[in-house]
This record gives C-alpha cells, structure tokens and sequence, in this order.
C-alpha cells in the first residue's frame, strides 16, 4: 500500500484550490509509481487488479500499459526529462518489448475495430511528445517493430466516432518519424468528424445526439495533439485545420466552464465516467493551443478544482490505483469495454502538465470562474442543454432535451430504452442516476406505469431552447404497446426547475415523475406530503419534487447499492392517474444544501392551466407562459 503525499497548500498563488503545479507532478508521480508491482517482467504489460473487460485480459493489459504511458509522457515532456530517469528507461523498455513481435509480451495487433487501436493511440500520443527521449533512444530494430505494429491501422477500419481520430494521430505519429502512413486516411478521419459539427464548439461524438465528456476528452483533445505531431512532419499541411480547430475549443470553453462546480465536482453525464480527472483535458487544451477565452489563472483554478475533488473523494485509492468507479468501485458507472485499466485514461487531464513550469497557467495566480462570483444560467442549443449552477450549495445542474445517445434513423415499432447516463431529464455534479436493473426507472424521469411495467425515455425529439426554457418529447411504450407521446418543458427560475408536461397515455396508467435520486453512507433523511416528497443526505444534499399542478400523491423509494455517489439512495417522486385523455402536470424539482420547506415553493409559485397552456407566476415576480402540444 502507498499513500499519497501531497505538498503543503499554496494560498497565495492558488487562492481558491491551494494546488500548484507540485500537487499535479505529486499527484502523477503518486499514480506512476504505484503501478510498478503490476508491470510485467519486460515493462511491456500492465497487470491490474479488477473486472475483465470485453475486450480479454491481454487487450486489458496493453491498456493499463499504453494509458499510463501517456500521462508519463505528459510528466517527462514538461520538464524536458529531468529527474524521469527512471520513467524513460521502465517505458522505452516496455515499448522496444511489447513491439517486438518475437518477445512473450508482444502486444495485440492491430485489427479492424479492436480495443488494440484505441491504446495504439495513447502510445502515438506518448511516443511524439517524448520523442526526445523514448523514440530516439530506441535502436532501429524496436522503432522498425513500433512502425510495423501501428502500421496496423493502414488502410483498417475503426469505429464511426472518435476512434477515426485514433487512426488520425497514429498514422500522423508515422508519417511524422518517416515510416509509411496513408494520407488518406489522415484525411479522411479529420474529414469525417466535420460531419458531427453541430455548432458553437460542440460535436457529437458519431452519427446522432452524443454529447457527454467525450466532446471535450477526444473531439477537441486529438485535433489539438494531430496538429502538434503534423508541425513535426516536414510538408505537412495542417494550418488550415488548426485555426478551424482553436475557433471551436474556445468556442465550446464558453460552455464548457460552466460543467464544473466551484468545488471541482464535474457533471456526472455520458460514459466513460471512470476516466475522472480526463475532464480537465480540454480546459489544458485551450491554453496548449492558446484557444481559449479563460485566463491563465482560471484555467488552472478549473483544472486544479477537478484533480482535488476527486483526492479528496478517495481517488485514487490506498494502493495508489484508480479503480472502475467514480469515487470508490462502482462498476454500474462502467461500460463492458472498461477494464482495470481504462480509468487511466484519466491521463489525458494531466495533458497541461507538457506546458513548462514558467508558463502562465502555472506561474500565475488563480482567478476566479464565473461560479465563483454568482449563480449561472447557461442555454447551450448545440446539445440542447441547460445549465444552471449554485454558487452556495456548488451544485451544477443539467437540464437535458438533446443528448440521448441513440441511432440516428428514426426508429420504427417499440424503440430501444435509453442508457441512465444519457435519458435522464437531468443530472447534477453531486448526484447520479439510479443504475440498478432490478429497481425502477424513477429519478428525474416522467414514466407510465401499468401492469408491472413502465416506460422509458430513449430517441429525445427537440422543440426549442431559449435562454431558460427547454422543450422536447419522446414516445412512451408499456412494453409493446404504444407508443404515447410525453412533451415536456423545462424552466430555470432561482436554482429550481418547474417542469410543465403534456402526458398521453392509457386510462388506468400511473404517471410518476421523479426528482434527483440522493445518496450517501447512511440512508438519507426524507419527508412526504400529500403534493410533496424530499431526501437530504448526510453531505446535507437535499432532492425535492413538488406537485403544483395535476399530481394526486407524493412519495419516496429508497435504493440500495444503485448510485455512484453511495451504497444508500432515495428518490422523492409524484404520482397521477391518467384518465385516456392527455393530462397537463406542473412540477418543482430543486437539488440544494439549502434549508428547504418543499411546501414552500408550492405555495411561491401560481400556476394556472387554461387547456395546454400553463401561466407560472414566478416568486419576486415574473412569469412564464408555456404552451404544450406545439
């Protein structure tokens, strides 16, 4: 066991997270050398405790290898090698032998669609920014081995999403050190993720609505490492592509400061969440690129922010290891490609560290982020979000009418249940969805129940967003019958969201409509009231739904080993029945560590429905008119 040794807190040049760029080399080299006892004799493999993935045990051990090379690379690049000594030799060393086709640790090849090509990429990444002092101190013979094993990707086939960029850097990494690559390729990749510019920054990560973490950990991070390796690579052309590239991540940082609390919690949205501090990527990549309307200082306060969150959570654990989880293990936040070691792809959040120890966003002081100075609203259209954050309580909600993750032809017949981490109305920084298969779908969904079963929310069909109100509908199945139409506007008003719904469905169906499912180490507190139902957790988080308008109950449902943020979870909800007709519900749904009397907002909000349009007569005054079935 290892524990992890950080520096003392500097107050003075990091006022808001005390973290300089000693806490992050600290931080690095804690997770560097804590992998020692899991390498395999020739270094070329990482044998990590943990669920298989998909993919096999030599696929996961070339993983645990290729993702801690990359944070290597980033630790020996910004100081130019010194004192990595030890780093340079263990990864030279393990590279000369996993390449070697004739070694025992010889390395997957390279097959279309295999996990192989996702690491091969994290190796190019790796090999280009040490190329000083790893590529050009291996012999012909290990860089010929290396040249022939990612010459896999020539010609291959990855898959229609982010992975094309894998193939972009890998073969760049080729062309870049005079071994045989194909332009086309190259092209053809950096061309294919033109189609999945939807605006304003954002991409979706393939064919659809895929808007999570991915857009700022792949879309915007490989274009930015693919032009550093193309002005490495004599006649290469890549200018052009860069200026496009630095107009859009500084385009996307507009939004994307606002998807972290003031504490450095990040949104809990999207897979792949056991990548952890890999949201700190494209904050360094803005300033890598000088991309980036953020100051030096809040750069670093945002990056910073993120890494302490997640040490002071627990992470990494007391081996010295990140483990398939969130904080602690959770593999429910896993995907079936994740293996022991995919969470080292937190790698890519340290990418900041290749900027040299007098660059500003090291050397100057921390400034605040807009969260720091007040409460923030935010429309994002692109991904069809709304975001508002507590400057109080640190708690950043999403409010989500865009990304769903699902194919892009419009489905025919009963349509496939969306994934938890996409279907949610909203997610939060400090809470997660329920993701146990056995219990109900509840938390921040409008469902019909009847018969022992109830619907789901998969395709999300957008109406609008302005800047505080979202609108969209999906189809409603009760498991083959169906479909009926649910619609739902969403408005943002003092930190809540009222949440007005046009819900179709069959005489006799229930409607329930939940609220954020809380957890902690201990059961949390809850209330119920005939219009109202709250839990606080024991971080003092508190999750309220409050009927203003068509509900008939309240209620709780308590879950056990569900959530990511603890073994104990509770989710308020509200129940209707439906009569056949379409029924028009009004409901506040607040996420706090404020003192709180849900009922109070019952009786500080007026809404009045005259057919399907719902007039809400707003607290301090204002008011919203929303009209349903557009």
């Amino acid at each position: 066991m290892t524990r992890l040794i950080l520096p003392d807190t500097d107050r003075v040049l990091s006022r808001q997270t005390g973290w300089t760029r000693a806490h992050w080399e600290g931080l690095a080299d804690h997770l560097l050398d804590s992998l020692v006892p899991y390498f395999s004799p020739g270094s070329a493999l990482i044998e990590l405790p943990g669920r298989p993935s998909r993919s096999g045990t030599a696929s996961d051990q070339l993983e645990g290898f290729a993702r801690s090379f990359m944070l290597a690379a980033f630790r020996i690049a910004g100081v130019r090698g010194k004192g990595c000594e030890a780093l340079i030799e263990r990864y030279a060393r393990g590279v000369a032998n996993g390449a070697n086709p004739e070694h025992p640790e010889s390395w997957l090849r390279l097959t279309p669609r295999s996990q192989q090509m996702v690491e091969a990429a994290a190796i190019a990444v790796a090999l280009h920014e040490t190329r000083e002092w790893i590529w050009e101190r291996l012999d012909d013979r290990a860089q010929q081995h290396v040249a022939e094993w990612l010459g896999g990707f020539i010609g291959s086939t990855t898959h229609d999403n982010n992975w094309r960029l894998f193939q972009v850097v890998s073969e760049q990494f080729l062309a870049s050190v005079g071994a045989p690559y194909s332009q086309e390729d190259i092209d053809g990749g950096l061309d294919r993720i033109e189609d999945w510019y939807v605006g304003d920054g954002w991409y979706s990560d393939g064919d659809g609505q895929a808007f999570d973490n991915y857009i700022g950990w792949a879309m915007h991070l490989y274009p930015g490492l693919w032009a550093r390796m193309a002005a490495a690579t004599p006649g290469a052309a890549y200018e052009d592509r860069l200026t496009v590239y630095r107009e859009r991540l500084s385009l996307f940082l507009e939004d994307a400061v606002h998807l972290v609390g003031s504490d450095g919690a990040p949104l809990y949205q999207g897979r792949s969440l056991t990548y952890r501090m890999a949201a700190a990527a494209p904050y360094w990549m803005g300033a890598l690129l000088d991309a980036t309307p953020l100051s030096p200082g809040q750069t670093r306060r945002l990056c910073s922010g993120i890494a302490r969150h997640f040490v002071q959570h627990g992470v990494p654990d007391e081996r010295g290891l990140l483990t398939l989880g969130w904080y602690d293990t959770f593999l429910p936040t896993t995907q079936s490609y994740s293996g022991p070691g995919s969470p080292y792809w937190a790698s890519k959040g340290f990418v900041g560290l290749i900027l040299p120890p007098e660059h500003p966003v090291w050397s100057d002081s921390e400034e605040t982020i807009p969260l720091d100075d007040a409460d923030q609203v935010r429309a994002m259209p692109a991904p069809g979000w709304l975001v508002h954050g507590s400057r109080n309580s640190q708690v950043v909600q999403l409010i989500n009418h865009g990304a769903d993750k699902q194919p892009l032809a419009e489905p025919s017949g009963v349509e496939r249940e969306g994934d938890p981490h996409y279907n949610r109305l909203a997610y939060a920084n400090h809470a997660g969805p329920e993701l146990s298969d056995e219990a109900p779908r509840i938390d921040n969904l409008i469902t019909l129940v009847a018969d022992g079963k109830s619907s789901a929310r998969g395709r999300i069909r957008r109406l609008g967003i302005t800047t505080r109100t979202a609108s969209s509908w999906h189809n409603a199945w009760l498991g083959s019958e169906g479909p009926w139409r649910i619609e739902t506007t969403s408005v943002v008003h003092g930190g809540w969201e009222i949440r007005c719904a046009l819900v179709e469905g069959p005489a006799g169906a229930l409607v329930r409509s939940g609220g954020f499912a809380v957890a902690g180490d201990s059961l949390p507190a809850a209330t119920t009231s005939a219009t109202a139902a709250s839990a606080r957790n024991d971080d003092g988080l508190l999750s309220a739904i409050v009927g203003l308008y068509g509900y008939d109950e309240a209620g709780l449902h308590r879950g056990l080993g569900a959530n990511a943020f603890g073994p104990h979870s509770a989710t308020p909800y509200l129940t209707a029945a439906h009569r056949g007709e379409p029924l028009v519900l009004v409901s506040a749904v607040v996420l706090t560590r404020d003192a709180l009397r849900p009922e109070a907002l019952a009786e500080g909000i007026d809404v009045a429905v005259d057919g399907k349009t719902v007039r809400i007569t707003l607290p301090g005054g204002g008011s919203e008119v929303v009209t349903l079935g557009g």
